[in-house]
C-alpha cells in the first residue's frame, strides 16, 4: 500500500513519490545573474566621427586621403567610399577613402599641395566621418 498525497490515504498499485529535498539556493546568487532595467534596453552607441590629425603624405593620389584600417572600421567605412574631413569646425572637404594598414587609428594622410592650397598645415586637428551626401 502507498499513501496517496492527495485523499490522504493509503491506494493499491501507486507509488510512493518523495519530495526531491536538496541544498537551498542564496537567492542573492540568482538576482546576481539577472541584468539590471536599464541595461535590458540600452544599445551601443555607434562612434560616427573621430578627431585625427591630418598628415601630409606625397605618395597619396590627389582627392584621395589615406585612413588607417581599425579608423576605417570603427566609423564604417570602406575603400573608396566618400569620407568628410572638417578642419577647424568651418572648412569641410570631401575625399575618396583608401584604407591602409596601419596601428596608429589618429592619423590621415592627404596629398600636402591640395591641403596647402585649402590653408591646412601639416598636422592639423580635424574631424573625420562617413560622407553624409548633404551640402
Amino acid at each position: 500500500m502507498v499513501y496517496s498525497m492527495y485523499s490522504g490515504e493509503e491506494t493499491e498499485g501507486e507509488t510512493k513519490q518523495q519530495p526531491v529535498v536538496g541544498k537551498k539556493v542564496d537567492i542573492s546568487k540568482l538576482v546576481s545573474i539577472i541584468p539590471p532595467a536599464s541595461q535590458l534596453r540600452r544599445k551601443e552607441a555607434k562612434v560616427r566621427e573621430k578627431r585625427i590629425r591630418i598628415r601630409y603624405d606625397e605618395s597619396t593620389p590627389q582627392g584621395c586621403v589615406k585612413i588607417p584600417a581599425k579608423l576605417a572600421e570603427i566609423l564604417g567605412i570602406n575603400e573608396g567610399e566618400l569620407v568628410d574631413i572638417v578642419v577647424a569646425g568651418r572648412h569641410k572637404f570631401v575625399y575618396k577613402a583608401i584604407v591602409i594598414e596601419e596601428d596608429s587609428i589618429n592619423n590621415v594622410y592627404c596629398h600636402p599641395e591640395e591641403l596647402r592650397e585649402k590653408g591646412v598645415a601639416d598636422n592639423s586637428i580635424a574631424t573625420v566621418r562617413k560622407h553624409s551626401g548633404g551640402g
